[in-house]
């Protein structure tokens, strides 16, 4: 496969799979450890009720999805503070065209 664009064949792998089965099937083992883990975060032994163990892990959850967004914050001011001393990437900050 010299020459081959192997983003390309993994764009069409991805495209071939989500034609063939639903999005939440193809997830639904990798959803559900990443939700157990806020379950284990909150509940390392086991000893909460289900109920009580739900509610704290959505609340871990929410403040693990708060922490990226502040995080997302800080890099795009960074970056701005840098394009003002001309060592801007431009554009969308990738060397990757948009797609289409």
């Amino acid at each position: 496969m010299a020459g081959t664009d192997f983003s390309l064949l993994g764009r069409l792998g991805a495209y071939t799979l989500h034609a063939r089965y639903p999005a939440k099937d193809t997830t639904a083992a990798a959803r559900k450890a990443f939700l157990a883990r806020f379950e284990r975060e909150v509940d390392p032994d086991g000893v909460l009720a289900p109920e009580d163990r739900a509610a704290r892990a959505a609340a871990a959850r929410k403040a693990y999805m708060l922490r990226l967004v502040m995080r997302r914050q800080e890099l795009r001011e960074e970056r701005r503070r840098s394009a003002g001393d001309g060592h801007s990437r431009g554009g969308r900050g990738t060397s990757r065209p948009p797609r289409a």
